[in-house]
């Protein structure tokens, strides 16, 4: 009887023990209709793309990788088209990358990555942020003999500076500045993409006992300024303004985003700071001024990379959570700014510290971000390391906490028009399929339509998002979804909303019903 009792009592412990470090979400819990979803796709060094395919494997990759993603209810795909003043897509300012062909940069792989990423992308439904990194020229290890000989630091040698094992453009220099301009206008104007991005890589991380080398452009060029900090800080304000500038003048409703260090001050050196202790920050070390972004209209997103977890002191996710909370609730002056968080996904059960060894660390992450009130979603670093599955915390994304699907942000300060509902919505049915066929060529205000089902005769409730069965982006006023899933011994009713550039849902829907059964 006593061994009984002591093995009863060693099971409940250990029942116990698991519902104390395994949290089970309610399967009703509230899913938001409204939730940036998105997966950065690194190709520097190929860290999720691999070199060397050609346009049928890399056509083959890329539906893979955004189909996978949107399975899994993601809506946003963050693609590096420019990881190091190069560029992957035909480009008359900057030459191919090595990391597409896996050759010497320049070499032409004979197709257009981005425009076929972008096509599968908006193929599902999904939007495509156009990730640069302008300052960067070469990677650790590389010369400037491994750059193309048409690239414009070689025809302009004053503009490079060496830092570390790295070349970059030298920022204080209005001609690299008017250049990046450049580049960003070319990939806006010929490409349909959503937004552009531009993550951490401002004035390169510190390196101990070296100095970054500006001080003769900083004597040419920093009239004005007493300090050379404040200076490089104001290069870089300059350039993020000009960019979302030059962006809004020629496409109004494309974003411009930005994805910074986790910490803009530690409170030591700024009372309005955060309470932390990071090594390197925003303002003092990258001379990124992300406050002054937020507060003068420069940017549309902000994403701080709060890649630390609740129970890291030095940077704790929680306090830095609340902290860029504020933030953008403070000084956003000119217009609103949506606030994503930056996931760490590449340190689940990958980290020194412990806490990552929980899979339910960064779901539960989600979740704080969520019952913040202010965080309009997260972005995730980066794919490969959510198609891995670590400790199977991706599942628990999947099957728990993206477990609707949801529409990304609207920007209404870009635009407010709100569009009125699709003029036209036909169903064709088989007995596999519903097609759901929409025609609106006399609208032109309308950039994608959402489609909603409903079981049964009436409509249901538009708000909830277990009802969004898909997102399709308007080509030339007509669209068509293909319900795969229904069940043919079922009557369903289908309502499609128009959504403008800007994200913006309208305030009716276009409604069919299937035939009796």
């Amino acid at each position: 009887m006593i061994k009984r009792l002591l093995i009863v009592g060693v099971v409940l412990l250990l029942v116990l023990s698991l519902s104390l470090e395994t949290p089970v979400f309610a399967e009703n819990e509230e899913q938001p209709k409204v939730e940036m979803r998105a997966a950065w796709i690194a190709t520097v060094v190929n860290i999720d793309m691999p070199a060397g395919m050609s346009e049928a494997e890399f056509t083959e990759w890329a539906m893979d990788a955004v189909g996978r993603l949107a399975e899994m209810h993601f809506n946003t795909v963050i693609f590096q088209v420019k990881p190091t003043s190069d560029a992957l897509y035909p480009s008359e300012l900057a030459p191919w990358s090595r990391y597409i062909t896996g050759k010497e940069q320049g070499t032409d792989p004979g197709y257009d990555p981005l425009q076929i990423m972008l096509d599968i992308t908006h193929g599902h439904g999904m939007e495509l942020h156009a990730w640069i990194n302008p300052y960067r020229l070469t990677m650790p290890g590389q010369d400037l003999d491994d750059l193309a000989p048409d690239h414009i630091a070689k025809k302009h040698p004053d503009w490079v500076v060496k830092y570390g094992q790295q070349y970059y453009f030298n920022p204080g220099i209005p001609e690299v500045q008017q250049y990046l301009i450049e580049t960003v206008k070319e990939l806006v104007t010929n490409y349909d993409i959503d937004a552009v991005h531009m993550d951490d890589y401002f004035y390169p991380y510190k390196i101990a006992g070296e100095e970054f080398p500006d001080e003769e452009a900083f004597e040419e060029y920093g009239e004005g300024f007493s300090d050379i900090e404040d200076w490089r800080r104001n290069n870089v304000n300059e350039l993020v303004y000009e960019i979302n500038q030059a962006i809004k003048e020629m496409k109004s409703w494309v974003q411009f985003g930005i994805s910074p260090f986790g910490v803009w001050r530690n409170i030591a050196d700024d009372p309005t700071g955060s309470d932390t202790e990071a090594g390197q920050t925003n303002y003092d070390h990258l001379y990124a001024d992300t406050r002054q972004w937020i507060r003068d209209g420069s940017i549309d997103y902000i994403t701080p990379q709060i890649y630390w977890s609740r129970q890291f002191m030095v940077a704790n996710y929680s306090i830095l959570l609340d902290w860029w909370s504020r933030e953008v609730t403070t000084y956003s002056e000119v217009h609103p700014v949506n606030l994503y968080i930056g996931m760490a996904d590449y340190k689940v059960n990958d980290n020194f510290d412990e806490a990552w060894d929980n899979p339910y660390e960064l779901p539960e992450q989600i979740l704080d971000n969520r019952f913040n009130d202010v965080a309009r979603g997260q972005m995730h670093f980066s794919m490969k390391d959510v198609f891995r599955n670590a400790l199977g915390y991706a599942d628990i994304l999947q099957d728990e906490i993206y477990h609707t699907k949801a529409l990304t942000p609207a920007t209404p300060w870009n635009g407010n028009r709100v569009p009125k509902k699709p003029i036209s919505v036909m169903l064709e049915e088989t007995d596999d399929v519903v097609k759901v066929v929409i025609n609106n060529k006399k609208r032109k205000d309308v950039r994608k339509y959402i489609v909603y089902r409903f079981e049964g005769n009436k409509r249901g409730d538009y708000e909830n998002p277990e009802h969004i069965i898909g997102v399709v982006y308007d080509n030339d006023g007509q669209a068509v979804f293909i319900d795969k899933d229904r069940d043919p011994h079922k009557r369903y009713t289908y309502g499609v909303t128009s959504v403008s550039p800007t994200g913006i849902e309208s305030k009716g829907a276009k409604e069919r019903k299937t035939k009796n059964k």
